[in-house]
């Protein structure tokens, strides 16, 4: 199996893309808008994802984490808050909110939602990640994410918690640029608490991020000093480290280089969202097997898509669309659409 969550162009797979999928085993595939048409076509593309690769079991995995980062979107899909909005509410709100999403990922055939974000957000915070974030309060983000990952799990989705070590206080957006944190540990703590409290949760995702106290020159993502110490240290993470997209401007080199570094440095499987085929072809030449210790922490995953699901609680979901609908949204000026496209030039 190659240790890569990997990307596809349109609403069905290329013959193309059929035969590097079919020759190379990734452990996943990661869907985008330009994947999604409606729930019909959605459930075509994963079933036929699931048949071209041989496994039921490949993780199929999404952003929907609410807001304007939904990549299921439409009249077959639910509209969901972000997750500013979800903390300025409650625990079992949260919790809903991850229900009425696996209920639209399981009929999608989607296994995997990266979501929720943990990062704490500040007055300086970068937009492109503000509105993602439950709130200032760390207490509150481990306490809502919690909620939120217990009902991804018993409804048969796999949560990835992001950004670990924490993102919040970045000004640049990494998509662009490398964000440097000069902050020291102590001050740092308050970050890592909400991934500390949910260090449980089966996947998470690495932050393109420099920690200085830590690696002055190697972003989290690179850095073997920085996962050994930080995700798997401080944070207690056990679970399948997934790197973030390797084709953010915040990484050097080429996409080869900077897979086989992500996974060189102690990150499980690596993310790369483009779809080229030329890069899809250096990414299988530069990564090596999964290693028997990823297969193992893939096993314990494959044991949640199982899960029957919970029947849908019309009253709860109800009672979550009033919350919602009394929260005004966080003023986001932020185009990503624009930042994506540049990143892409």
């Amino acid at each position: 199996m190659l240790p890569v969550l990997v990307s596809v162009k349109g609403v069905e797979l290329s013959d193309d893309e059929k035969r590097w999928l079919e020759k190379n085993n990734p452990a996943g595939v990661i869907l985008f808008s330009r994947n999604i048409k409606d729930l019909a076509r959605l459930r075509e593309l994963t079933d036929s994802i699931r048949s071209v690769v041989g496994r039921d079991d490949v993780l199929i995995a999404v952003d929907q984490e609410g807001g304007r980062v939904r990549r299921l979107n439409g009249a077959d899909f639910h509209t969901v808050a972000s997750q500013y909005v979800l903390g300025q509410l409650d625990e079992e709100m949260s919790a809903v909110h991850a229900e009425i999403i696996s209920g639209d990922l399981r009929r999608a055939g989607i296994n995997v939602n990266l979501a929720p974000v943990l990062d704490i957000a500040y007055p300086s915070t970068h937009p492109v990640l503000k509105s993602r974030c439950f709130g200032s309060s760390e207490q509150k983000a481990a306490l809502l994410g919690k909620a939120m990952i217990k009902a991804y799990r018993q409804n048969g989705i796999c949560p990835c918690i992001k950004h670990m070590p924490g993102h919040g206080r970045a000004e640049t957006d990494p998509h662009l640029n490398l964000p440097v944190l000069n902050n020291g540990l102590r001050e740092l703590s308050k970050d890592f608490f909400p991934f500390i409290e949910n260090n449980d949760c089966p996947a998470g995702m690495t932050a393109h991020i420099v920690v200085k106290e830590v690696d002055d020159a190697l972003p989290v993502t690179l850095s073997k000093k920085a996962i050994d110490y930080l995700i798997r240290g401080i944070i207690g993470f056990d679970g399948l480290l997934i790197s973030d997209s390797i084709e953010m401007k915040a990484l050097n080199g080429s996409i080869g280089e900077r897979a086989a570094a992500a996974l060189a440095a102690g990150c499980d499987i690596v993310c790369y969202c483009s779809g080229r085929e030329e890069e899809l072809d250096e990414l299988a030449a530069s990564c090596p097997p999964a290693d028997d210790r990823t297969l193992q922490k893939l096993a314990d995953i494959y044991k949640l898509f199982a899960l029957a699901g919970k029947q849908p609680d019309t009253a709860a979901q109800s009672r979550y669309y009033r919350a919602v609908g009394l929260v005004e949204e966080y003023n986001e000026k932020y185009d990503a659409t624009e930042v994506l496209t540049r990143m892409k030039q």
